[in-house]
């Protein structure tokens, strides 16, 4: 296990006062902090290096090219990838799904075809596909949950099962419940229905060991501004045959093979999909935070955070009036507690929790459909991180237990 304290040092932000507080950062899943070693990355390349890409022969163009390049090979081995070209740099993880949606599903799904999802999926792995149905006259078919935020394996089998499944989408770790999904047995399910699988893995890559090869999936999306990276760099990964086969999603500089006025020729994977200048300082950044997290170890920031999230659940069985979303054992969730107090408003505990510098999530969490389900307009979420402790996790408790005290008297009143 690595020392929180002696990570925290890396993190500037986290010394910063808020309404005359130390800041306590329990908003990660949204977007994680940066250690002071991505923030320098950025700044050396603009300073020393900055030139544009694989265009130019002279020294700066080649010492970028180079360093943008070494961190495809370093996400293609972060998530157990045998091949570099199948890793796509998008702007984030909402805009690889898209690119799937539009590249692939435009020329593979069919009217009548049938599109698997769950119940919890986070709008940027619904709406794409409410999109491309329409456009396709395709279905969407959705598995359901069990009473505590898991995926009911029997509706699995049931909706993956019908012969029309041609396309299955699915996230790994839920930002509202928490809940980690057995995608390794839904992609082995979608096998047997000769099914493609994509899997949404913004919340999972950053926080617990991942391999494309040991799900068996076909394209998996992710973000590195969750994961200690800077905003704006996402990652789509997919099988080699499958994104030979796709057209490219946008067209201009850096695409092309050779262009004349009427046609052009597209460039070899996975260039193919990268057209313009691409976000080069963050993606050279984000490689430093891939170096920061194999440095820690990915089985030790899931062991931390499984700590952390055992001990905020025990602790939060000891408040009155609430109630938690998703798994009830840590070990089934990453480190995402939804909750909701009976007489206080997820965005009015928000506030309140600001007022002594706790900064958590209120609201729907991009899963609108899930709240409905839930029958709440949204939950309050706490989320971990490498840096978090259980002594914030007590002041968080404190807070909430006299934000429950004052808002319900209030409403009683």
């Amino acid at each position: 296990m690595f020392d929180t304290k002696k990570v925290r040092e890396d993190f500037p932000i986290l010394s910063r006062k808020v309404n005359g507080q130390t800041l306590v950062y329990l908003d990660n899943a949204a977007t994680s902090q940066k250690p002071i070693q991505v923030i320098d990355a950025i700044s050396q390349y603009y300073k020393e290096y900055n030139a544009n890409i694989h265009r130019g022969l002279h020294t700066l163009s080649e010492e970028a090219t180079i360093a943008y390049e070494d961190v495809r090979e370093k996400i293609a081995k972060f998530i157990g990838a045998r091949e570099t070209n199948s890793v796509i740099f998008t702007r984030n993880t909402t805009e690889a799904i898209n690119l799937v949606a539009h590249s692939w599903g435009r020329h593979n799904i069919l009217p009548g075809d049938q599109i698997v999802l769950s119940a919890m999926e986070h709008h940027s792995n619904l709406v794409p596909w409410q999109m491309l149905a329409k456009d396709r006259q395709a279905n969407l078919a959705f598995i359901e949950l069990t009473a505590d935020g898991q995926l009911d394996m029997e509706s699995a089998k049931k909706v993956i099962g019908s012969p029309r499944t041609k396309l299955v989408c699915i996230n790994h770790m839920s930002n509202a419940l928490g809940t980690i999904n057995p995608v390794a047995e839904i992609a082995k399910l979608a096998r047997s229905q000769g099914a493609t699988v994509l899997i949404d893995a913004a919340q999972s890559v950053p926080h617990l060991p991942t391999s494309v090869q040991e799900i068996d999936c076909d394209f998996l999306a992710f973000s590195f501004h969750k994961m200690l990276g800077p905003t704006g760099v996402g990652v789509l990964w997919g099988k080699p045959e499958l994104l030979e086969a796709m057209p490219p999603f946008l067209g201009g500089g850096d695409m092309i093979s050779a262009v004349w006025r009427d046609r052009a020729t597209y460039n070899e994977l996975p260039w193919k999909f990268e057209a313009g200048t691409p976000n080069i300082a963050d993606v050279i950044a984000s490689g430093v935070a891939i170096d920061y997290l194999q440095n820690l170890g990915m089985e030790n920031v899931r062991a931390h955070e499984i700590e952390l999230t055992e001990y905020a659940l025990k602790k939060f069985t000891t408040l009155n009036d609430v109630v938690i979303y998703g798994p009830p054992n840590a070990k089934d969730r990453g480190g995402v507690i939804s909750f909701n107090f009976a007489q206080v408003h997820p965005h009015d505990l928000g506030q309140i929790l600001n007022e002594s510098g706790i900064a958590i999530r209120a609201g729907h969490h991009c899963c609108q459909p899930l709240m409905r389900d839930l029958n709440v307009s949204g939950t309050a979420r706490a989320s971990f991180y490498i840096y978090n402790t259980k002594e914030e996790v007590d002041l968080l408790m404190a807070a909430l237990e006299e934000a429950n005290k004052v808002m319900g008297h209030v409403a009683f009143r």
